[in-house]
């Protein structure tokens, strides 16, 4: 039973998903409290049937909290989960503010699940597009070592939260009555087109997106010299993030064997039917629980038969996020 659940940053597209998802899994707490900016207090969601007031997220919001969930921002978590935590209030949060944390696990409940008996009030979620790819590419790892892989991401607008979904939908109206629209949460435009992740440039000439599924990857995973190589791309999608994975393993593995072990692994739901060119697609991701994954083959162009390519789509904002950070709580409950 969860006793009193709060979520930070409740008017925003993940905290909205993290009311449904609770919604759907049954997981009434016995009180439920909703909080977000000054801008936003005042507003009511309906929540397992009732209205509730979002409240100003304050340093006394956190009173009688068991546990909070926090999805409002880096800035936001820095400065609030501390107050969480010095009150007993177990924190579960979905920004990128403590997830390299040395002492703050980072959790994928079907993945490294017993990561979670380490921590100290405050359990970090990961990335959506690290969590999307680990789900498919970690079983496959503990059946044979993977020695590399390369990714190419397909980013939805929806990893940007709501602002940047109607930013989408507004841009394509304007393109198709022939104007020529310009950004505003994106600093390119969206529609019909397509445009690396705006996230900052490091000098590695990597961005902080393709920065976080490494790093990530590689403290999930306990392997710090895990080999992956990432670019993120932002497409015109509304919603579920896809990647393009091509992975070299230690040693040979068969389709027939990646689909055998991808077909038991909780979480991944196969997608490929090449008879009717039917695979993975943001479109039938949007809303599903599960990571989809197709178009699986050998890679032509690797020696020794050791190379395997798959193609992946998943709701960013439902396992990429909000789902994600609610079997968190399952299982600490």
């Amino acid at each position: 039973m969860i006793g009193h659940l709060a979520i930070v940053g409740a008017t925003g597209a993940v905290g909205r998903e993290m009311i449904r998802v609770l919604e759907e899994r049954n997981l009434k707490p016995e009180r439920l409290s909703l909080f977000a900016s000054a801008q936003s207090a005042g507003q009511s969601i309906e929540a397992f049937g009732e209205p509730v007031i979002v409240k100003e997220l304050t340093e006394q919001s956190f009173a009688g909290v068991d546990i909070a969930l926090f999805s409002a921002g880096g800035e936001r978590s820095r400065r609030f989960a501390p107050v969480a935590l010095d009150g007993g209030t177990v924190v579960v949060d979905n920004s990128s503010a403590f997830r390299m944390e040395p002492v703050v696990p980072l959790v994928i409940p079907e993945i490294n699940i017993g990561d979670l008996r380490q921590h100290r009030g405050l359990i970090a979620n990961p990335n959506c597009s690290t969590i999307i790819l680990l789900m498919v590419i970690a079983p496959l790892h503990r059946f044979c070592r993977i020695e590399r892989a390369v990714v190419s991401t397909y980013q939805a607008a929806s990893g940007a939260g709501a602002a940047a979904m109607a930013e989408l939908a507004s841009q394509t109206r304007a393109v198709l009555e022939g104007k020529n629209p310009r950004g505003v949460v994106f600093p390119h435009p969206t529609a019909f087109n397509l445009f690396i992740h705006e996230s900052p440039i490091g000098e590695d000439g990597y961005n902080a997106e393709e920065r976080k599924m490494i790093q990530e990857t590689r403290k999930i995973l306990a392997e710090p010299d895990f080999r992956l190589s990432v670019t993120c791309v932002r497409v015109p999608v509304m919603r579920a993030h896809s990647e393009s994975i091509n992975l070299t393993f230690a040693d040979h593995v068969s389709v027939q064997q990646v689909q055998e072990i991808l077909s038991q692994s909780e979480g991944v739901r196969i997608v490929d039917d090449a008879a009717a060119s039917h695979f993975p697609m943001p479109v039938e991701a949007s809303g599903v629980d599960e990571v989809l994954v197709g178009h699986i083959r050998e890679d032509a162009g690797q020696p020794e038969r050791r190379g395997i390519e798959l193609f992946v789509s998943g709701d960013q904002l439902r396992k990429g996020a909000a789902l994600n950070a609610v079997q968190i709580v399952e299982r600490l409950v």
